[in-house]
């Protein structure tokens, strides 16, 4: 009895001990953490989005409180949702489009909008022997996609080369937030000083305008859920005449601006210049110090039987929009001409030289060009063959009473691949 009394002291002072210890316990039981995956989430106009959210607690004897409210410039600061345990209380003005699934702590909007721009709150609060409550922040940014860009060229009719500027503008129909590049033959186009951007890069000013600036430009259009290219668009630059010739085959061309034939033998010359818009061809004819026009068009055809024995041609390029022009000369010359005036002209001395010189080598006969073919009589006798009797050159080679060899190339037409 006496040792019964002696132990109530003990065993209060025990029961009291224990009482704090389990206190402590639940005290510390009620410490929640929040975790969210990602701080910055995007979201699509009309399209579901899920705001993931996660929490832990000490222990399961206790209730548990969700609450999700959201706060933005144009809208302030509202509730969007609470759930005590597994029992959900929506908001009565937003609970449409904003969902909880408890024990979940996720939230998910359904559909977005571009109001639901903003931050978003999630608090968890544990309460049992001690009250403890957690929270996170989440930023919501809510977008349109950008629809396919359209590029416009301004002036529409285009611009010449050195006067005018061009101004190329950007525009979409939808799209928030959207940034512009431009690209000029599919790589980005840096700014200079022809090349101006405006300060939200929607128009790109060129000025003055060149020939390089002839170029394929796009416009990429995109925002932080989308991304749209523009299709292609090339401003119409009026520039030229550059880089004037004339050509014609081969075998005609003894030497830079110097052309020849045979009489009788079609020709024909082709001018061309880069120029835009194409140029307006002219050809004049010079010779006996007058100068003819004789034909319009790129293309020049000479009938050589009808044609001075040397005539200066000339080629006249115009472009009627830059209001430049250029032109370039060349010769043109029968070779059977060449031929009889150099043998008419030549001396017995210069048969004797040439008689010693086709000894000792043999002319190329595949080359093509001016030759000087010279008569060599008997070696007793040197007779000028007189130019009437030659009335081409081949009438040298089937004359019979003469002996025929090749002396010097007067112009040599080198081979041309």
């Amino acid at each position: 009895m006496g040792h019964d009394a002696l132990m109530d002291p003990f065993s209060s002072k025990a029961h009291f001990l224990l009482y704090e210890i389990c206190m402590l316990t639940i005290g510390s039981y009620g410490d929640v953490t929040v975790t969210v995956p990602n701080v910055l989430i995007l979201g699509t106009v009309g399209q579901p989005l899920l705001l993931p959210a996660n929490y832990t607690t000490g222990t399961k004897d206790h209730n548990i409180q969700i609450t999700w409210t959201f706060q933005s410039q144009s809208s302030g600061s509202m509730l969007l949702v609470t759930a005590v345990n597994n029992t959900l209380t929506p908001d009565m003005e937003h609970g449409h489009r904003f969902f909880l699934s408890p024990p979940s702590a996720s939230l998910l909007i359904n559909p977005v909008e571009l109001r639901d721009d903003g931050e978003y709150t999630i608090k968890v609060t544990v309460s049992g022997m001690k009250l403890a409550s957690a929270s996170r922040q989440l930023i919501v940014q809510v977008n349109v996609p950008v629809s396919k860009p359209v590029v416009r060229s301004d002036p529409a009719w285009g611009a010449v080369e050195y006067v005018d500027n061009a101004t190329l503008s950007c525009t979409v129909t939808r799209g928030t937030k959207v940034i512009y590049q431009w690209l000029k033959d599919g790589k980005p186009l840096l700014p200079s000083s022809r090349h101006i951007f405006s300060s939200d890069n929607k128009m790109l000013f060129i000025s003055p305008v060149l020939k390089d600036d002839l170029s394929n430009y796009t416009c990429v259009a995109k925002n932080p859920i989308s991304m749209n290219e523009s299709e292609p668009i090339a401003p119409n630059i009026y520039y030229g005449p550059y880089d004037l010739m004339v050509k014609s085959e081969p075998r005609f061309k003894v030497s830079e601006g110097v052309f020849t034939a045979g009489k009788g033998e079609p020709v024909w010359f082709k001018c061309s210049a880069n120029s835009n818009p194409p140029n307006v061809y002219s050809w004049f004819q010079k010779a006996d110090n007058k100068t003819t026009p004789i034909q319009w068009g790129p293309v020049l055809n000479i009938k050589s039987e009808k044609v001075p024995d040397k005539a200066d041609y000339m080629c006249c390029v115009y472009n009627n929009i830059t209001g430049k022009r250029d032109e370039t000369q060349f010769t043109f010359i029968l070779s059977a001409t060449v031929v009889k005036e150099e043998l008419y002209h030549r001396s017995p001395a210069y048969y004797t030289q040439a008689h010693q010189v086709s000894e000792e080598r043999e002319p190329p006969v595949d080359d093509y060009g001016i030759y000087e073919f010279v008569a060599v009589p008997e070696p007793a006798q040197f007779q000028q063959v007189r130019p009437e009797k030659l009335k081409t050159v081949y009438d040298i080679i089937r004359e019979p009473n003469a002996h025929t060899t090749v002396y010097e190339v007067i112009c040599h037409s080198p081979k041309t691949s």
